[in-house]
């Protein structure tokens, strides 16, 4: 799997870059390398989870997991994005601390290491810029946010030997990790709305009903549910009364269903004089009132 591979091989970029900066920070005093460094590490380390998960995401359905292992996938996402969104706010505290006790720096250590962060850090970018799943994103993310913030600290290690400002340091963290928190902040939503089970964006429960009812043979439809598995794949349930049952009103709603971008469906096919128990989803203990539509 090309998605897998590019992790694996931001991985090991990473974790390696990581340590190097690590010892960048320490050499040249400065808090963005530290801070960029301690992000790294989390990144790495929500890369190598991410890895694993992306790995076990593909593995078919089983009497476990009878919808597979594509959710798997996105709890890569949920924690790769709680990492970053508390680094970010361990580098907004620290950045403020350096604002009251100014540090002294090594600029051109800083510009040096700033010069291969860019570097290292665009080729694992453009590594991970391929595929299309939320985990596959929040890591591209990740590597964007890593380019973007090696160029935020060349740009201050240039400002800072010239004027010799220091706390331009603490504002460029922040700059950065501000940032960073508002695109986790959004993935998270996503994520939510998954677990949630709501309706996908993309899908409009009406527009498809009205298609449905479009379809000879068709009477009504009700009882449907869309849910999203990983934010890709769609799965349907749904009730349609028929004034006759044949399989071709089944397969003519299948493909109907297919087009709106829905990959996997439930049909249960009532007559038109039946009475349906469960036209709304309701917990077992409330009474169901026949009148009701």
């Amino acid at each position: 799997m090309k998605t897998e591979k590019n992790i694996l091989v931001a991985f090991l970029l990473n974790i390696s870059f990581s340590i190097f900066e690590l010892l960048g920070g320490i050499f040249t005093g400065s808090i963005a390398i530290l801070s960029d460094s301690l992000h790294d590490l989390g990144d790495a380390l929500s890369i190598g989870i991410s890895y694993y998960l992306e790995k076990k995401s593909k593995k078919g359905p089983d009497y476990h997991h009878t919808y597979g292992y594509v959710r798997y996938s996105v709890m890569g996402s949920i924690i790769t994005t709680v990492i970053l969104i508390t680094g970010s706010i361990f580098v907004i505290y620290e950045s403020i601390n350096r604002f009251i006790n100014p540090v002294s720096i090594n600029y051109n250590g800083m510009i040096i290491f700033a010069i291969i962060g860019v570097v290292v850090n665009l080729i694992a970018a453009l590594y991970t810029k391929e595929g299309d799943s939320l985990n596959q994103k929040s890591v591209n993310l990740h590597m964007l946010e890593d380019v973007l913030g090696w160029i935020v600290v060349l740009i201050g290690s240039f400002v800072m030997k010239f004027t010799n400002i220091v706390y331009f340091d603490s504002i460029l963290s922040i700059i950065v990790a501000i940032f960073i928190l508002i695109n986790a902040a959004k993935t998270l939503k996503k994520v939510i709305d998954i677990f949630l089970e709501k309706t996908p964006s993309n899908i409009d429960i009406n527009e498809i009903k009205n298609h449905l009812l479009k379809i000879n043979n068709v009477e009504d439809v009700h009882h449907i549910h869309i849910r999203s598995i990983d934010g890709y794949n769609n799965y349907a349930t749904m009730h349609v009364i028929v004034n006759k049952y044949s399989h071709e009103v089944k397969e003519k709603i299948k493909s109907e269903l297919h087009e709106h971008g829905i990959c996997h469906s439930t049909i249960e096919l009532e007559l038109k004089d039946e009475i349906c128990d469960e036209k709304y989803c309701r917990p077992l203990n409330t009474k169901v009132d026949h009148h009701h539509h």
